[in-house]
């Protein structure tokens, strides 16, 4: 039998040497690699781990920019800052956010009817923002949270400055207000400029202008430990801590004057109603006034839904902005620019008298407009016409014109369009035409236009509508004689730091074309004609200056042919609305003023003493005697 050969060691031995070297090759590979990878990290780029390292023990916190103030056009604060204590959470740092948002409610920092608001303002944050979720807590909140605060990781007490309203009430549907950042907000803002910001413009100068008062936002690095909690040092380590300052938001100078705001408010006060006045040489809005009003520190400190649903449900609608957005018959207020109209396109000759009997009818109808609770006034000229508010001379006037010619001449002076005020949420009136009613209305029945409706037109009823802030602006364009300054809020920014003013410069919107100044003139005298001898003879005695004026009555209730109207038998808001317009003085205006008072009646007796107070109170020094012009 052959040989068996059991084991080759020499073979064992060449292929555990070969074995050796391919383990020292990589053993020897893995140590460079390593030693590559140490240097990398230990030399080459220190700097940059260096910094990661020192971000995973140190926050930016953000320092929110101080909101700017807003001011009157004499500096007298309107809106301003105080300090407030705000509990803030990072949601990256909560562990469960439905379970502390529900601990908060039951501690009494939180209102169950704000979480579900809270929660998808969070989810739509960024995980590491510091988001507020509690604003101006007292001192009580403070001390509840405080003795808990190791139950609620992610959550602290930030010291912030909140909005503040001396004034209260006063002027805020100019003004507007400030509230908490919603969702919806989240989606239209930079959340980088935001971070850490509990509040937002809403409405009126506070939110058309948001931008210039909002600032730049600051930050500071603060160390912190494993749970988030800042702290002084870690260990022996005390780290370099960066701090960048905040850039406050610019100031603003309005051209409200609040003594002329305070006195038209307290003159309209108990009423529902609003009073415009403007400074006809620029567009000035000297006072804006909406009453019932509402106190827009309660949106700044956070409304709970019991008050917003109670504002929103009270019948009076304290939060409806009347001077922009209510619109309503203006009534005999526009009687002048039918005048010029006539004037203008040599309908009618100013001398000339017709009779008033107390109705009007059209040639070939039986249907009676009748004058306002049946006056008779006589033979009257175009001067008489408007000084005593003359319907039937007007149904007349107005149905020669021709409601074509009449659309056209009104346009110019702002009725049916935007007056372009520098704040949002304006509503236009209706300036009706036959163009008009042939794309509003879908029957094709109600697209003719009737020579009644003409005749309506004529004295503001009917389809015609106007806004206060529009009655207003065209008050101003009487008083200037046909010039045309858009109305503005905002008359100048201020710098926070230097206090120095940049003044806006007011914008032109051109004049009213084809007027000859005789017509102009003309116009002016009958309306000075109505505060001296007319429907608003009551009001304008005794006046130290000659002011300019215009009674209306808007129809609320139509009351049949055969029935008297009565206002006390007829509830309170169906009774008429109360309009006055006036500038003043009537040779160089310096104001020009539009008021009206929701179901009061007469504009003579509700309206124009409004507009006297608001006229003294602009006018006048404390002597009781004209200011000098400035």
């Amino acid at each position: 039998m052959p040989a068996v050969r059991i084991k080759d060691h020499w073979r064992e031995q060449r292929l555990f040497d070969q074995r050796a070297i391919v383990c020292a090759a990589l053993m020897a590979l893995a140590t460079l690699g390593l030693i590559v990878r140490l240097y990398v990290l230990q030399v080459a780029r220190h700097d940059y781990y260096s910094d990661l390292s020192q971000g995973n023990r140190v926050r930016n916190e953000p320092i929110p920019a101080a909101r700017g103030l807003i001011l009157d056009r004499h500096g007298e604060v309107i809106a301003g800052n105080q300090p407030a204590y705000q509990l803030e959470l990072v949601p990256e740092e909560v562990p469960d956010l439905s379970d502390t948002l529900a601990r908060l409610v039951a501690l009494g920092l939180l209102r169950d009817d704000d979480v579900d608001e809270l929660e998808r303002t969070i989810e739509s944050s960024r995980r590491f923002d510091s988001v507020p979720i509690r604003l101006r807590m007292s001192d009580e909140d403070v001390a509840r949270f405080a003795v808990r605060r190791f139950e609620f990781p992610g959550l602290d007490i930030k010291t912030r400055q909140t909005r503040f309203y001396p004034n209260g009430a006063l002027a805020v549907h100019a003004l507007g207000y400030v509230g908490a950042i919603s969702e919806q907000d989240l989606k239209h803002i930079d959340r980088a400029s935001y971070a850490g910001t509990a509040l937002i413009g809403k409405l009126g100068v506070e939110s058309a202008y948001e931008h210039e008062l909002h600032g730049v936002n600051g930050f500071r690095e603060v160390l912190v430990n494993a749970q988030g909690r800042s702290v002084e040092r870690q260990g022996a380590l005390l780290a370099e801590l960066h701090t960048k300052a905040p850039t406050a938001g610019g100031d603003l100078v309005l051209s409200i004057d609040l003594k002329i705001q305070r006195v038209a408010e307290a003159a309209l006060a108990g009423h529902r109603g609003a009073v415009v006045a403007l400074d006809p040489n620029n567009g000035d809005v000297l006072a804006l006034v909406s009453l019932p009003g509402f106190d827009p520190t309660l949106f700044g400190r956070g409304i709970t839904a019991g008050e917003y649903n109670q504002l929103q449900s009270d019948i009076d609608r304290p939060l409806f902005n009347r001077a922009l957005r209510g619109t309503y018959p203006p009534g005999s207020t526009v009687k002048p620019v039918i005048a010029l109209a006539g004037l203008t396109y040599h309908v009618v000759d100013p001398e000339a008298h017709r009779y008033c009997a107390g109705s009007f009818h059209l040639p070939g109808s039986s249907f009676i407009y009748r004058e306002y609770h049946n006056e008779h006034h006589g033979a009257v000229n175009l001067d008489d016409a408007i000084a005593r508010s003359c319907d039937v001379y007007f149904y007349g006037l107005a149905n020669e014109i021709g409601v074509d010619r009449i659309s056209a001449f009104m346009a110019p002076f702002g009725f049916g369009a935007l007056t372009g005020i520098d704040v949002s949420g304006e509503k236009a009136g209706i300036l009706p035409s036959r163009d008009w009613k042939q794309k509003t209305f879908a029957r094709p029945a109600d697209r003719i236009w009737f020579p009644g409706e003409t005749v309506s037109f004529g004295i503001g009823q009917g389809y015609l509508t106007v806004t206060p802030l529009e009655l207003a602006h065209y008050a101003s364009v009487l008083a200037t004689r046909g010039h045309i300054w858009q109305p503005r809020l905002v008359r100048a920014h201020r710098d926070p730091r230097s206090g120095a003013l940049q003044p806006l410069a007011p914008v032109s919107q051109g004049e009213v074309p084809g007027v000859s100044a005789e017509d102009w003139q003309r116009i002016v005298h009958g309306m000075i004609g109505v505060t001296q001898r007319g429907t608003a003879a009551a009001v304008g005695l005794h006046a130290p200056y000659v002011f300019a004026g215009k009674t209306g009555t808007a129809q609320v209730y139509t009351v049949s042919r055969t029935e008297k109207y009565n206002a006390s038998k007829i509830n309170e808001r169906l009774r008429d609305h109360s309009w006055f317009i006036a500038f003043a003085p009537a040779d160089a205006p310096r104001i020009a003023v539009a008021v009206l008072q929701e179901n009061g009646g007469a504009g003579a007796s509700a309206a124009a003493p409004i507009a006297r107070k608001v006229l003294d109170a602009y006018l006048l020094d404390g002597d009781g005697k004209v200011k000098p012009s400035s």
